[in-house]
């Protein structure tokens, strides 16, 4: 009897710990010709122009986000957006960004 509310937590962990895995193995960021495409599950999907970028810089900031670690980047864009990334390659990220946007600015 006592081993009912066991099952019942460890099935409410492994769910936990699927989901955890899920968002984990389905964050990516794509680069096209002008569009950088951000989906991290199901829950989000953003296309941002790379023209409308105008700055990249280190964050810690903490606030929930499709990154990975707590090692962030933070693309300002538009007149007020902005995001938080993670990609593993930062400085590789940030150069594929000023190929195709020079008038970013970088402070990282």
């Amino acid at each position: 009897m006592a081993y009912q509310g066991i099952w019942v937590g460890l099935g409410i962990i492994l769910l936990c710990s699927l989901f955890i895995i899920y968002t984990f193995s389905t964050t990516v960021y794509q680069m096209d010709t002008d569009t950088l495409r951000i989906s991290s599950g199901f829950f989000f999907q953003e296309c941002i122009e790379i023209k409308s970028i105008r700055k990249v810089s280190r964050s810690g900031n903490i606030i929930q986000s499709p990154a990975l670690s707590l090692d962030r980047i933070e693309l300002i864009y538009n007149r007020f957006d902005s995001i938080l990334l993670s990609p593993r390659d930062k400085a590789g990220f940030v150069a594929e960004l000023l190929k195709r946007n020079p008038s970013i600015e970088v402070q990282l």
